[in-house]
């Protein structure tokens, strides 16, 4: 579903995507957020536009991390993506544990806190939940609900939003034990660990750089 109020927009993730009134977004891929939406989510399948926006998604965060990787080449065979979490106190820790979850799992890239991020993460209210945003030129951030991480375990909300930021798009049908099926598998799911799948995706994703994002867009076209 689509919500166009600024062109070159594109946001996905746990919630259907309202921007936050300084940080306006263009495209929504919706996901859950209360149990009034539990039924139509798991049984949501992502349209094509929505994949599109996942990739631009990716594709935004990639360009900045390869870019900073250029200026500064690295010994290390992994992209470092930056993130700041100063703009999200209270998820402080939940954000530290989706990241060394994500680290733990793959080997291409990893996330670390510092400064000059390559995206950010922000706390609010929102009606329609968290999601991850871009605006399509490389600043990229994700956004995390207060009701709906107390709805949903925390640590898989994150990380499911991290997921996106990584790569991987939304997969509502399948079950707890895949981290981007989200809500889903309802709010008694706690699994906040990729499965191999999940984790292979991204390594591919970031062992072949740009390319593999355009090539995987030309397939879902």
């Amino acid at each position: 579903m689509s919500l166009p109020k600024l062109a070159l927009s594109a946001t996905i993730g746990l919630g259907l995507a309202a921007s936050l009134a300084a940080v306006p977004a263009s495209a929504a891929t919706p996901d859950h957020t209360t149990a009034q939406r539990g039924a139509a989510t798991a049984a949501y399948a992502p349209s094509g536009a929505e994949r599109a926006d996942t990739d631009a998604f990716i594709k935004a965060v990639m360009k900045s991390a390869l870019a900073k990787r250029a200026k500064s080449p690295s010994t290390s065979a992994a992209v470092t993506v930056t993130y700041s979490a100063s703009q999200a106190p209270t998820f402080r820790s939940v954000i530290a544990r989706s990241t060394q979850i994500w680290n733990a799992a793959v080997s291409n890239v990893k996330l670390q806190e510092g400064s000059n991020p390559d995206f950010t993460y922000r706390e609010g209210n929102d009606p329609n939940g968290s999601y991850a945003s871009t605006d399509g030129h490389g600043s990229g951030y994700v956004f995390l609900d207060y009701a709906q991480n107390q709805e949903y375990d925390s640590t898989r909300v994150t990380a499911h939003e991290t997921g996106h930021v990584l790569g991987l798009p939304d997969h509502y049908s399948g079950p707890c034990s895949e981290l981007m099926s989200g809500g889903g598998p309802g709010t008694s799911c706690t699994n906040s660990q990729p499965n191999q799948d999940e984790i292979n995706r991204v390594n591919q994703l970031w062992a072949n750089g740009l390319a593999s994002i355009e090539k995987q867009t030309a397939a879902a076209r």
